[in-house]
């Protein structure tokens, strides 16, 4: 073909994270037994029950699901959220599972992104560091991705209320994760309030990936949108994700939902209808059972537990070293974050993630992941406790 097939907005894509390590690391020889602690995955048993359920069910392969969920997984989703938030959600309208919740994070943008604001190019914003999906769903829809930096002067929040006025009012979408992927940190209820009001005053939807709600330290994360509620914020004005990959140690089932308000949810299931792959109905069923059940969820925070004291008993008398509040990452602040990744894996053989594969860089080429690292806390505690022992001997001793 003498022309480019592909659109322009795609030419200029960074690598994946995770081909970017393999890129960086594969070349070389792992200085010890290898240790993974770079993927989110999760390694704790699910339910033993999970398997018996799939079996009672396994007949309805037969059958075509339901695009936007069975009724019983919709109404134990929005059972789950009324106990957890208290806040009741009408399985019919305001609710609609997902095929993994990267699914809807993706393809949110093509339903519910216009394609003007304000009269101009509209605006996507989200954190930095930030999952890269939100990235993606900006730039497939012809959107400019701003990034705000959530670093350790603004406590690992991104201050959105700082950016320019003009970006403000361009601003269509708002990406935000809380408990944040990398650095753990909780968004508190005044966050919360202050950043719907800034999304009430500039128009601009709210989505809240709250992935990783379930795995935290103290207090129950607060979410978006009992907040939204408690304010009387426009009944559109926030979709939330949530998930059963961290949850429920189930990233093989791909169960997850959004909720919102009516409009939103309708147009998110139109697009569905389309471009979707519903979850089999026998995973339905799965998924169905599992968000009813709080003692797996229960046991499952304290196995991390077990891991955060691990960690700060190896790590916390390191100058920076902050002991995250939820979630199952450390961001751990180091001189760089490529050379300390490939160090430590010809050293050692732990395998851990660069920063910077999980940021955008400014205009000055500097991005606010360089000098760090994340660690997964996903593996078996005596693993943990070799990988953090090793990592700090190798990069902090």
């Amino acid at each position: 073909m003498t022309t480019d097939p592909f659109p322009e907005r795609f030419s200029n894509l960074p690598p994946y994270a995770f081909p970017r390590l393999r890129e960086l690391l594969d070349h070389h020889a792992p200085g010890g037994d290898v240790i993974h602690m770079t993927i989110g995955e999760p390694k704790h048993a699910f339910p033993a029950w999970v398997s018996d359920i799939l079996a009672e069910n396994v007949g309805e392969f037969g059958k075509y699901p339901p695009n936007e969920g069975s009724p019983e997984l919709r109404t134990a989703i929005t059972d789950w959220f009324a106990r957890r938030y208290g806040v009741t959600l009408d399985p019919e309208t305001q609710v609609m599972a997902l095929n993994g919740t990267r699914e809807g994070l993706c393809n949110v943008g093509m339903a519910l992104c216009p394609e003007v604001k304000n009269g101009q190019r509209p605006v996507v914003l989200m954190p930095n560091p930030f999952y890269q999906v939100y990235m993606i769903s900006a730039i497939s829809v012809g959107a400019e991705p701003v990034f705000a930096p959530a670093t350790e002067d603004n406590g690992h929040l991104p201050d959105f209320a700082g950016l320019p006025a003009d970006v403000l009012d361009r601003a269509a979408m708002l990406y935000i994760c809380s408990p944040a992927n990398p650095q753990g940190t909780v968004a508190s209820a005044d966050y919360w309030r202050d950043l719907i009001a800034l999304a009430e005053k500039h128009d601009i939807r709210i989505l809240a990936d709250e992935c990783y709600s379930e795995i935290y330290r103290n207090d129950p994360p607060t979410g978006a949108m009992e907040i939204a509620q408690e304010m009387g914020a426009h009944p559109e004005r926030v979709v939330v994700f949530h998930s059963l990959s961290k949850r429920s140690n189930l990233p093989g089932l791909r169960s997850g939902f959004a909720a919102g308000g009516p409009e939103c949810i309708k147009r998110m299931k139109q697009l569905r209808a389309y471009s979707g792959a519903p979850l089999p109905l026998p995973l339905q069923r799965v998924a169905e059972k599992v968000w009813a059940d709080e003692d797996h969820v229960i046991e499952n925070r304290r196995l991390y537990e077990e891991k955060f004291q691990i960690a700060d008993e190896i790590l916390g008398n390191l100058p920076g070293y902050t002991s995250p509040e939820a979630g199952f990452f450390l961001w751990l602040k180091v001189e760089n974050g490529e050379a300390a990744a490939l160090k430590l894996w010809q050293e050692t053989g732990v395998r851990v993630l660069p920063g910077a594969y999980l940021s955008r860089p400014n205009a000055e080429g500097i991005s606010p992941g360089d000098n760090y690292i994340r660690v997964a806390l996903v593996a078996s505690k005596d693993e943990v406790r070799r990988g953090l022992t090793a990592l700090r001997a190798c990069l902090y001793d």
